[in-house]
């Protein structure tokens, strides 16, 4: 499980954590990596878990990173290979993540030489972002992070864990990290393990985290 908590719901960055459970109980692996995330904060997303109410509710174009539980797709990245078990797409300049909501598409990494140039018009999101913008290598490692699954329109789409620009730059909503933390959470992940990635702020991570079973946050302590 990757953890990322927030201070509140308009805070564009966090702490990363991460864990593995061991013989019943969340273990640390790796604690208080700081990130960024989306520029306007935080807002439910579609994930693992029943929608909530009690706060923002992510949206296209929100600039709002997704919160809640949601299960960890494909690793993808600039180079032909990676240092990582999950699945793997080398990414190529065809390749889009198309964010038009009334698109067949939508929310779907797609190759539009294969499905066509008319499936990814209107995209703003090539993943090649190193070809298409001045060599922007915020996509050359990441994975996707499985917000909206069932591309339910208007609701979000295209949201990864990529490289960060800066300590200081937000995102559109994704959450952004080091290349060196990006590394070892790639070489760390494992399908078999079904891993899955976090969102919250503190105050709703502590009301969620016993019905969720989510790990406690305080150093020394495990669940």
């Amino acid at each position: 499980m990757i953890v990322v908590t927030t201070a509140d719901w308009n805070a564009d960055h966090g702490v990363l954590h991460t864990f593995e459970r061991e013989h019943g109980h969340w273990q640390m692996v790796k604690s208080a990596t700081p990130v960024t995330i989306g520029k306007n904060g935080a807002g439910w997303g579609l994930g693992l878990h029943a929608p909530q109410s009690n706060g923002p509710v992510k949206r296209e174009g929100d600039n709002r990173s997704p919160a809640g539980v949601f299960r960890i797709g494909e690793a993808f990245g600039y180079a032909a290979h990676a240092d990582t078990a999950m699945p793997y797409r080398a990414l190529s300049a065809s390749d889009w993540c198309v964010d038009v909501s009334t698109s067949p598409q939508y929310n779907r990494i797609v190759d539009a030489k294969v499905v066509g140039t008319a499936a990814v018009k209107g995209a703003s999101e090539p993943m090649r972002r190193d070809l298409h913008f001045d060599g922007d290598q915020r996509y050359r490692q990441g994975f996707v992070i499985e917000h909206n699954p069932d591309a339910k329109p208007q609701a979000g789409s295209c949201i990864f864990a990529h490289l960060w620009k800066s300590p200081t730059a937000a995102t559109a909503g994704c959450t952004a990290m080091t290349p060196a933390v990006m590394q070892s959470l790639l070489a760390w992940l494992k399908p078999q393990d079904h891993p899955v990635f976090v969102l919250l702020p503190q105050a709703e991570y502590q009301r969620l985290r016993s019905s969720w079973q989510l790990p406690a946050l305080a150093a020394g302590e495990a669940r």
